[in-house]
């Protein structure tokens, strides 16, 4: 999910709670109604905050780089020596692309990069 999806979620999830809001205040009968709107609009708003790239490290995350084909790490950035390859293959089942498992035999932290 890019950072304009995720902006425009947060906003629709804010504007949903202040209506929530505005509506137990004005018409108290239509409380359990406002509540629930204010319960979507935090759901709408924390979502987007916690929702991660598939397969990317924490690294590439934090520093906001462009996921890779299958949503891994990027082709062109180079992984740390640390890393090894694994045996370890699949296919990501949206993509289609064939992701190779590398793990860092110290702290077994693992990445994924797109083959072929």
């Amino acid at each position: 999910m890019g950072p304009l999806v995720r902006g425009a979620i947060v906003v629709l999830g804010v504007i949903t709670m202040l209506s929530g809001l505005a509506a137990i205040v004005v018409a108290p009968e239509a409380g359990v109604a406002g509540l629930w709107a204010v319960a979507t609009g935090a759901f709408l708003v924390v979502v987007p905050l916690i929702e991660r790239n598939r397969y990317r490290s924490e690294t590439a995350e934090k520093a906001n780089q462009s996921p890779g084909p299958g949503g891994g790490e990027a082709r062109d950035d180079a992984i740390e020596p640390r890393f090894r390859p694994t045996a370890e293959v699949f296919v990501d089942p949206t993509s289609g692309h064939r992701m190779r498992v590398l793990v860092d035999p110290q702290t077994g932290e693992r990445r994924y990069v797109a083959e072929g």
